[in-house]
C-alpha cells in the first residue's frame, strides 16, 4: 500500500503516551517494517496540558474523542480509553461506521461486544485489532489467529493477570496473609487502589473470553466464564501446595470437551517445576495445546507502558501493511454460538483443606461424606495431635465431579467438628 497511515490516538495515559512516543521517535524504523510511514495526526485526552514526556504541540487536539472518528486526516483510530461501555464503545462503533480501522487495548469492550464490533468492521471493510488487550507484549492474539491454525486447539490455559501472580508469588515467598501482600502490591504500583477487577478474577475473565474465541472459533461468551478470585487464598494453602509438590496460581482455563466449551477462572494447584508453575512475580504466560502441532508456551510482561504500547504498534504495522483479516480469525458470521459445558459435567481432582476439632471420629465423618458422593482420596496430610484444638486435615482427591465434591463439602461443613468453611481448590495438569 502507498501513502502515510494516519492515526488518531484516543487516550494519552500510560499506554497512549508510550504509543505516541514510539510513533514519533522511531518513525523511520517503523516505516521499514510497515512499508510506509505511520504518523499521529490527531489526539484526544482528558488533559491537554499534562506533561507526557513527549512534544505533541504540533498535533491537532480533540476534546471530544468521538471527533477522531470523523476527521478526514485519520485512517485508523487507536482506542486506549478503556471500559466496556460509554465513550470507548461509542468511539469504536463510530469509527468503524466511518470506515476507519480500529486498534484497541480494551479487553472489557472486546469481551462483551467483540462479535458485534467484528461484524461492523467486516460490513464496512475495515480492520479491528486487539493484540494489546491480552497479556500486554505477548503476541498471543496473532499466534492463535494466524500461527496455530493447522490443527485444532484443545485447550488454552494461562496466568493472565500480573497483579494476582505477584500477590501469590509474594505470599509464597514471605508467608504473609493476602491482605498484607495486597497492601504492599498497591504501594509498589502492582495493584490499583480498587483492586476488585484483578483479585476477583474479572480482568482474567475478560482476557480468557477473547482467548477462547480465538482458539475455538466461538463468539465471545463473557457470561459463560465461571469465576473465583484469590481473596480467600491463605498462606496455609500455599504452604500445603508446596508439600504436595504444587504451586498455587490464578489461572484462566478454556477447554473443548465432549459437552461444550469450559471456561474457568480460579486459583489452581499446578505441578511444581512446570512452565506455568515457574512464572514469577507480575509476568503473564499462556499455554496452548495444538494437537499434533504440539504444546506451545508464551511468557512475558502482561502490562505496563512498554509491553502494551509494543502490542498496539504491532497492530498498527499490520494495518499499514494491509492485513485486514477477520478480528477473531474467521468471519463474524461464522463464529459458532457458545455451547457451555454443563456444570454437572465438570471433572477434576481437588485439593481439600478442613480445619477440624481433633477428636475421635472426625476423619471417619469426613471420609463418609466424601464416599457418599463417590469422591476418593489420593493423598493426605494430617498434622500432629492437639486434643480438643483445631487442626488441619488436607487431602488431594482423585478426579471427581465438581458438583459431587461441592455437595460433600456442604454436608461436612454442617458438622459441629468443623471450624471453618472447607477449602476447595482444583488441580491442573502440567
Amino acid at each position: 500500500m502507498s501513502g502515510e497511515l494516519r492515526a488518531g490516538l484516543a487516550g494519552l495515559g500510560t499506554v497512549g503516551g508510550g504509543v505516541a512516543k514510539i510513533l514519533t521517535e522511531h518513525a523511520r524504523a517503523l516505516s521499514w517494517r510497515a512499508g510506509r510511514n505511520i504518523a499521529v495526526t490527531a489526539v484526544s485526552a482528558k488533559d491537554k496540558a499534562k506533561n507526557r514526556g513527549i512534544d505533541l504541540g504540533g498535533i491537532p487536539f480533540e476534546k471530544d474523542p468521538l471527533a477522531l472518528a470523523e476527521r478526514s486526516d485519520v485512517d485508523v483510530v487507536v482506542e486506549l480509553i478503556g471500559g466496556e461501555e460509554g465513550v470507548a464503545r461509542a468511539l469504536v462503533e463510530q469509527a468503524l461506521r466511518a470506515r476507519k480501522h480500529v486498534v484497541t487495548a480494551n479487553k472489557a469492550l472486546m469481551a462483551r461486544h467483540g462479535a458485534s464490533l467484528a461484524t461492523l468492521a467486516e460490513r464496512n471493510g475495515v480492520s479491528l485489532k486487539f493484540e494489546a488487550a491480552i497479556c500486554g507484549g505477548i503476541p498471543i492474539v496473532k499466534a492463535l489467529r494466524e500461527g496455530l491454525i493447522a490443527y485444532e486447539i484443545s485447550s488454552v490455559r494461562g496466568i493472565l493477570n500480573g497483579t494476582c501472580n505477584f500477590i501469590l508469588t509474594e505470599m509464597e515467598a514471605t508467608g504473609q496473609p493476602f491482605a498484607e501482600v495486597l497492601t504492599e502490591a498497591q504501594r509498589l504500583g502492582y495493584a490499583e487502589a480498587d483492586p476488585t477487577l484483578d483479585i476477583g478474577g474479572g480482568d482474567t475473565a475478560h482476557k480468557l473470553t477473547l482467548l477462547t474465541s480465538l482458539a475455538f472459533g466461538t463468539a465471545p461468551d463473557l457470561d459463560g466464564v465461571s469465576m473465583t478470585g484469590i481473596d480467600k487464598v491463605s498462606p496455609a494453602d500455599i504452604a500445603f501446595a508446596g508439600e504436595f509438590g504444587y504451586r498455587l496460581k490464578l489461572l484462566g482455563v478454556a477447554r473443548r470437551t465432549a459437552n461444550g466449551i469450559e471456561q474457568l477462572v480460579h486459583p489452581a494447584m499446578v505441578p511444581a517445576r512446570t512452565p506455568l508453575a515457574d512464572v514469577e512475580s507480575s509476568f503473564n504466560a499462556v499455554a496452548a495445546d495444538a494437537g499434533e502441532a504440539g504444546p506451545f508456551f508464551f511468557q512475558g510482561r502482561g502490562a505496563g507502558r512498554g509491553p502494551t504500547a509494543s502490542a498496539v504498534i504491532a497492530d498498527l504495522v499490520d494495518v499499514a501493511r494491509g492485513a485486514f483479516g477477520p478480528a477473531f480469525g474467521r468471519p463474524a458470521s461464522e463464529l459458532a454460538p457458545p455451547r457451555r459445558e454443563p456444570a454437572e459435567a465438570r471433572m477434576s481432582a481437588y485439593y481439600l483443606r478442613f480445619q477440624v476439632l481433633d477428636v475421635p471420629g472426625v476423619m471417619a465423618e469426613i471420609s463418609r461424606h466424601l464416599a457418599n458422593e463417590m469422591v476418593s482420596i489420593e493423598s493426605m496430610i494430617q498434622r500432629g495431635r492437639s486434643p480438643g484444638e483445631p487442626v488441619a486435615i488436607v487431602m488431594i482427591t482423585h478426579e471427581a465431579q465438581h458438583v459431587a465434591v461441592v455437595r460433600a463439602l456442604k454436608a461436612i461443613a454442617a458438622s459441629d467438628k468443623i471450624f471453618e468453611t472447607p477449602c476447595m481448590i482444583p488441580m491442573e495438569a502440567a
